[in-house]
């Protein structure tokens, strides 16, 4: 895999999760996908095409943005977090606030960040 390859798909999982979220969100969401990918030794393609890792995979028929500005944003949101520490602690999962998963009380609660709730291991 590229480097091209995995900033595509890392911007890709982050516009289709987060787009609507303020920076820090979608910083947080990047975080997380690379966490995940390193926690798991996969590339970053290969961890966001995951079966049910990362809920737009299995929804979309087609991953093409339809917002140019707000992948734009994401791909700069993308950018920040290569090129920062992670404040998410290793974080590995996240899920919307309105929401809550069976899984939740497994992990440890991290921060919310926009409408997003993240968890480690």
């Amino acid at each position: 895999m590229t480097f091209l390859e995995g900033l595509l798909w890392l911007t890709l999982n982050v516009y289709h999760e987060a787009r609507s979220e303020p920076e820090i969100g979608q910083v947080a969401v990047a975080h997380v996908t690379i966490n995940r990918a390193a926690s798991r030794a996969l590339s970053i393609k290969n961890v966001v095409k995951q079966p049910y890792q990362f809920s737009w995979t299995n929804q979309k028929n087609s991953y093409i943005p339809e917002d140019p500005h707000a992948f734009f944003q994401c791909m700069k949101s993308v950018y920040i977090a290569l090129n920062s520490a992670d404040f998410t602690a290793g974080a590995t999962y996240y899920h919307l606030d309105n929401i809550e998963p069976y899984w939740a009380s497994e992990y440890t609660f991290v921060q919310q960040y926009g409408s997003h709730k993240f968890y480690k291991q």
